[in-house]
């Protein structure tokens, strides 16, 4: 007699939904991300107010978290600087996703001496830092949020494009491709709709955790001064503007804007290896 194994429903369902820190990292990401759409409805003060007469207060009920250093209400500049903090990294996995696949089909589909010469160049990038990258670009540009997205999307590019080459060179000797390539389909026919259908998901997983990268590297540029404007609510910016209120012995203004920092990189990483893991094992 053999014995037949089966997996109990409950335990399915529950490996299905996820690890309950996949979870608690999913519900924090969207979190920020209601907190970055609704922040000026939410805000219970204007986040610009500049106060001087009531810096560095303790929290009260009118300000939870205190304010900080020019006496504007901490949880109004991190309600508001997650819309900045969000929207720069979203920037960069967006330019430098479209820019990585592109390159990485063209690399793995074409071959010869293009393949190369894509292969090459995006490889030279990562001999060159993203972060010194930005910071020159910024040095000549001025303060902004749109030179260090840019350097930082050449800097991810390869990244991205050294995923999809190996994936769609993959794709590329499936049947599928030879079958479709007979009945005379193009080859940007059979890239777009098939083989990149199937590669995107793993693509995009990786760019969920280029986003938490791309947020604590926007972050570093804000708290050394080189990221958006000094009155832009901005979570860097105001762990910058926080070291005045830790030599004055309050350091909640800046520990606040760390702790989300932390905590939205951690997320976004656990959220993007957990689909990366899930379509690893649905491919097998």
């Amino acid at each position: 007699m053999t014995a037949v194994l089966t997996r109990r429903p409950g335990l399915a369902r529950l490996r299905a939904a996820g690890s309950p820190l996949h979870l608690a990292c999913l519900a924090f990401v969207a979190l920020v991300v209601l907190a970055a759409l609704l922040a000026p409805w939410l805000a219970p003060h204007d986040p610009h107010t500049v106060d001087l007469g009531h810096a560095l207060a303790a929290p009260t009920a009118g300000h939870p978290f205190g304010v900080d250093a020019a006496g504007r209400d901490t949880l109004s500049r991190l309600l508001l600087g997650a819309r900045t903090s969000l929207l720069g990294p979203l920037g960069v996995v967006a330019f430098s996703t479209v820019a990585g696949i592109a390159i990485g089909t063209a690399a793995a589909w074409r071959g010869g001496w293009l393949g190369s010469v894509l292969s090459r160049s995006t490889e030279l990038v990562f001999a060159f830092p993203g972060m010194l990258l930005a910071i020159l670009i910024i040095s000549v540009h001025g303060e902004g949020l749109l030179a260090p997205v840019l350097a930082l999307t050449v800097a991810y590019t390869p990244y991205v494009s050294r995923l999809t080459r190996s994936l769609v060179l993959a794709e590329r000797a499936r049947p599928y491709v030879s079958a479709h390539q007979v009945q005379g389909h193009s080859a940007l026919q059979i890239c777009l709709r098939h083989v990149l259908p199937n590669v995107a998901p793993v693509v995009l997983a990786q760019s969920a955790v280029n986003f938490g990268y791309a947020l604590m590297d926007l972050a570093g540029l804000s708290f050394l001064g080189l990221g958006v404007p000094a009155l832009t609510p901005d979570w860097g910016r105001m762990v910058f503007d926080g070291q005045t209120a830790i030599q004055h012995g309050y350091p909640l203004s800046a520990i606040l804007p760390c702790a989300v920092i932390v905590l939205t990189v951690v997320a976004f990483n656990v959220v993007g290896e957990r689909w990366a893991d899930r379509v690893a094992r649905r491919d097998r």
